[in-house]
């Protein structure tokens, strides 16, 4: 039980060994906690990172304001983060595990739903507003800014008027669990193309695919 504590509180060393700092990542994705939220359309966030993490053979830890995991590509170290928070208080997590690794905000990728994209489309930007999605606004709140790297997954809009909510936290249908592992395959190399090539190259190969 000792042990459980360590990890769920742990505060105090750097879970990253890189000391330069721009070779230094920290992808976010964003979700709800719980098994009620997990094949929401909320959480894909959280499912982009699960399904990055099964490709490049890491594992997740629960530490402190959520669940971390942490690989290298090529001399970059990444940590991966899933806030347990709750989506609208996901900017505590970022805000924390940025100061804690000491990773600069030009080198932070935060990944959310977007109803304003088809489902599957994906889209790279640097900056803008929230849309409307309360994860991506408590994250500009916390860091005071709105230049800050947000990967869109689009999950449609195929809600009649006042069903939003219920369309956002509602699962998948099956054509879309589906088409879901290519994207996810997709998305996995967008992030290893933001990590290694750059944001602008990164938005120039992948925005609309």
């Amino acid at each position: 039980m000792l042990d459980f504590f360590r990890i769920l509180f742990k505060t105090d060393t750097s879970l990253l060994e890189e000391t330069d700092a721009m070779k230094k990542f920290l992808i976010v994705g964003l979700g709800n906690i719980g098994d009620k939220y997990t094949e929401t359309r909320h959480n894909i966030g959280f499912k982009t990172l699960d399904a990055l993490a099964a490709a490049a053979d890491f594992t997740f830890e629960s530490v402190k304001l959520g669940d971390v995991g942490t690989y290298k590509i090529k001399g970059r170290s990444i940590l991966c983060l899933k806030p347990s928070t709750f989506m609208n208080l996901s900017g505590k997590a970022v805000n924390y595990w940025m100061e804690q690794e000491k990773i600069p905000l030009e080198n932070v990728l935060v990944i959310a739903d977007d109803i304003n994209l088809s489902f599957g489309t994906i889209r790279l930007k640097t900056k803008g507003s929230d849309g409307g999605h309360n994860g991506l606004k408590n994250i500009q709140n916390v860091l005071q800014t709105t230049s800050y790297n947000r990967f869109r997954f689009g999950i449609g809009a195929d809600f009649g008027q006042g069903r939003q909510i219920d369309y956002v936290l509602g699962e998948w249908n099956e054509e879309e669990k589906k088409a879901l592992p290519e994207r996810f395959e997709r998305a996995s190399e967008l992030i290893r193309s933001f990590v290694l090539a750059g944001v602008k190259i990164t938005m120039n190969e992948f925005n609309g695919s």
